[in-house]
């Protein structure tokens, strides 16, 4: 392996997902984030093994979330406190995967959740990371202060996969559960008018499919 390069490479495993909204911690779930299927683990089929992305730890890279209607996020990733996860991320993007997709849990005042492909041919493209936070063995410093942005999980601290999550208001009860990997720099006025506008259709953040907001290109640069 050369100097200065993370490279990983993800296993092919079927996720273990729960019926519904899998929630972990308190508040009923209103506070926290997850993975959501609403097919079991037998119905899901083994996904296709992929090679994570190759990231120079000494290069600054960017993600643009392009939100039709809405406009442009800018995130920077943080690949040298969370290299999983960014590697994953930016793999993902990078075959255009989550072109299309949706924001299909909002909650004001928390986050705003993406890049599930469930019900999509997508959707065994996407495949379980190891969960980058202090519960689950790993150090990262990083907090989910307003702006960051982490990965989404069920109760399985490595069955973070494609979805990953916006911080709209510092959640620090969150730090050391789930794996944050980077902050919006540009764009957070666009988070604030998606939560802001929001209609849940329950205290989980759902929303109806017709309004979810659309994912029109996730599109990295350095």
């Amino acid at each position: 392996m050369k100097k200065g390069i993370i490279k990983v490479m993800a296993l092919a495993v079927a996720m273990s997902l729960m019926t519904g909204a899998v929630l972990t911690g308190c508040d009923d779930g209103k506070n926290e984030t997850s993975n959501t299927s609403t097919a079991s683990a037998a119905e899901r089929p083994v996904k296709d093994k992929y090679e994570l992305a190759e990231l120079d730890e000494n290069t600054v890279y960017f993600a643009d979330i392009d939100i039709k209607d809405y406009g442009k996020i800018v995130v920077k990733l943080d690949q040298k406190s969370a290299p999983i996860s960014c590697a994953n991320f930016v793999a993902l993007a990078d075959m255009g995967f989550y072109d299309g997709l949706k924001f299909h849990r909002i909650i004001e005042g928390f986050m705003m959740q993406g890049g599930n492909a469930e019900g999509t041919d997508k959707a065994r493209i996407a495949q379980t990371i190891k969960g980058e936070f202090s519960a689950n063995g790993v150090e990262n410093p990083l907090l989910h202060t307003r702006g960051a942005i982490s990965m989404a999980r069920a109760n399985d601290m490595d069955s973070a996969s494609s979805q990953f999550f916006i911080v709209h208001q510092t959640s620090p009860h969150l730090d050391g559960k789930y794996a944050c990997f980077g902050y919006v720099t540009d764009g957070m006025d666009v988070v604030d008018e998606i939560c802001k506008t929001a209609e849940p259709t329950d205290d989980n953040g759902s929303i109806e499919e017709s309004k979810q907001p659309v994912i029109n290109s996730i599109r990295i640069r350095t």
